[in-house]
């Protein structure tokens, strides 16, 4: 188990490209098969690449756990497709006004937490998709429950600002412990540069030792 500083395309905000689940990372199509290579030994799982929209930015345009991958409104019915034979999985995308699905849903194999933004027909195609209880959720007054969470099957990091109350009911729809962190020096928007498992974590570069000591006893790594 461990906890690896790691950067992509010269940047510490490695959750704008990417996104991890426990079988596997999904990297933006293109990229150098030495860095593919890297995740894959850093996080013992396979990396797959893939778009959604056409765009490399993978982290605010889709979701996932073992069991499904939501996704933004703006991919392509050539990506769906390539998605669910890519990875085996069911794949949808959410019937919402906002495109940022990365930024408004946090799931894991046990419960998912979406943002009040998302309609109520959009709840339920998150919960079919990813075959798990979802329920909708502020933390103060932000609605980027997805950016603010970042959640294995084994443990969580959560935004500063989160409240004592906030923190239960994470812990009780997603059955982990969560752990309040920033990251890349001081950042509390954590998804934005945490990719994680259950056994292995990658971070932003730019991550203090301060933060890697919070962040891996968070995670349970």
């Amino acid at each position: 188990m461990s906890v690896t500083k790691f950067g992509v395309y010269r940047n510490s905000n490695i959750g704008i490209y990417l996104r991890g689940s426990e079988n596997f990372t999904l990297a933006p199509t293109g990229m150098a098969q030495s860095k593919i290579a890297k995740l894959e030994s850093n996080l013992e799982v396979p990396a797959l690449t893939a778009s959604v929209g056409g765009s490399r930015l993978l982290g605010p345009l889709l979701a996932m756990n073992s069991h499904g991958i939501v996704l933004s409104k703006i991919a392509s019915d050539q990506e769906v497709r390539d998605l669910s034979k890519l990875t085996g999985l069911q794949v949808g995308r959410i019937d919402m006004k906002y495109t940022s699905v990365g930024n408004l849903v946090c799931a894991n194999d046990h419960g998912a937490l979406v943002s009040k933004l998302i309609p109520s027909s959009g709840v339920r195609q998150v919960s079919d998709i990813l075959d798990v209880p979802v329920e909708a959720m502020n933390i103060g007054t932000f609605y980027q429950i997805g950016a603010m969470i970042v959640a294995t099957n084994a443990g969580g990091v959560i935004h500063p600002s989160a409240r004592d109350f906030e923190i239960d009911f994470v812990q009780d729809i997603l059955g982990i412990e969560v752990e309040a962190g920033t990251i890349n020096s001081g950042v509390p928007y954590v998804t934005s540069g945490i990719i994680a498992n259950g056994r292995n974590a990658i971070v932003g570069s730019h991550t203090s030792g301060l933060e890697l000591a919070v962040l891996s006893r968070a995670l349970k790594l």
